[in-house]
């Protein structure tokens, strides 16, 4: 009984942390916020309309006619009614590059944590979630210049080495969003599928070359803006000194005057965002950083979900939420 009431409060706990971005970050353990949106997230998918999204196992996937009969598991159609096919390891096996912006400007905040600790966050939490896949997870973390390279495995002790490049604090300055992808269009050789997390907050006028350049080499692109609520709305009180994140720059500001001019500024670098975005195929969803991390969560598998239904081949990231049984933590915790 004990156990029971033990087990249902850990599970009221990560769905609490899953919906509300104050709580999570107040746990200190990364991989623990990060399994905590996971967990919540499973819960909600069960308890939604969205069973399309679920299989029973990550390492098997359901069966098409054509499909050869000899690897049906029985096993598994005598427990769920359903026919399944084991899936072989160049099915399963996929190649997930993070690639999170560690500049200075990560490090505003209005809130009691900072638009970094979201992003890290989120960084760890899709970590998570992809090892439970079984998909081959890298990182490449970046500023001016490119920080940390972690390339894209599936073995054991490679989810705890993304978490302890995660959890370092940043160090950057200014934002460079051409250093980093000229640098993994270079790296990587497999196709896979590219993730860049970042408020954006820099010159675009290469970026779309340099998107351009991944989608030229066949990698699927999906954009995490993260911004801070006081940033889609200047929020300041009144007249002060505001000093800029990565030049150090001063200068006084009345919101009362400034208002209009930033959210004309404000809305014409978003609109540039979208229109490159659009112009490629590469897919833009806006996370404010009061906003459930689970969100972009459903929205990753969301989209891959939906590519995958387009024809082609399947998409990386849609191949079972649902678990059949317990699942072990890429990182070893139970």
């Amino acid at each position: 009984m004990a156990r029971s009431a033990a087990l249902t409060n850990a599970g009221s706990t990560s769905d609490a942390a899953s919906h509300d971005p104050h709580a999570l970050m107040r746990i200190k353990n990364l991989q623990l916020r990060a399994r905590a949106v996971v967990e919540g997230f499973y819960n909600g998918l069960h308890r939604s309309p969205f069973h399309g999204f679920s299989v029973e196992f990550s390492e098997y996937r359901p069966y098409t006619p054509g499909d050869d009969p000899r690897g049906l598991d029985w096993k598994l159609y005598a427990r769920s009614d359903r026919y399944f096919i084991k899936r072989f390891e160049d099915e399963t096996n996929r190649h997930v590059y993070l690639v999170l912006d560690r500049s200075r400007s990560m490090g505003f905040g209005t809130l009691a944590y900072d638009k970094s600790q979201y992003a890290v966050t989120l960084a760890a939490t899709l970590a998570y979630f992809l090892s439970l896949q079984r998909d081959s997870v890298g990182l490449l973390t970046f500023d001016e210049s490119v920080g940390e390279f972690v390339p894209a495995r599936q073995r054991p002790g490679h989810f705890r080495q993304l978490m302890v490049a995660l959890a370092r604090p940043l160090a950057g300055s200014s934002t460079n969003l051409d250093v980093p992808l000229q640098q993994l269009a270079q790296l990587i050789a497999k196709r896979g599928l590219v993730i860049l997390i970042s408020d954006l907050l820099a010159p675009l006028q290469t970026l779309q070359q340099n998107l351009g350049l991944l989608r030229s080499r066949g990698h699927e692109v999906m954009i995490l803006r993260t911004l801070d609520p006081g940033e889609l709305q200047l929020s300041l009180p009144g007249p002060t000194t505001v000093r800029d994140m990565e030049t150090g720059r001063e200068l006084y500001l009345d919101p009362a005057a400034a208002r209009q001019q930033y959210n004309q500024n404000f809305s014409a670098h978003r609109e540039q965002i979208r229109s490159i975005c659009n112009s490629l195929g590469v897919d833009l969803y806006e996370l404010p950083t009061d906003q459930p991390l689970a969100d972009a969560l459903l929205h990753v598998v969301s989209n891959q979900k939906q590519r995958s239904g387009r024809g082609g081949r399947r998409g990386m990231l849609a191949r079972g939420v649902s678990r059949g049984g317990r699942s072990s933590s890429p990182g070893g915790t139970p």
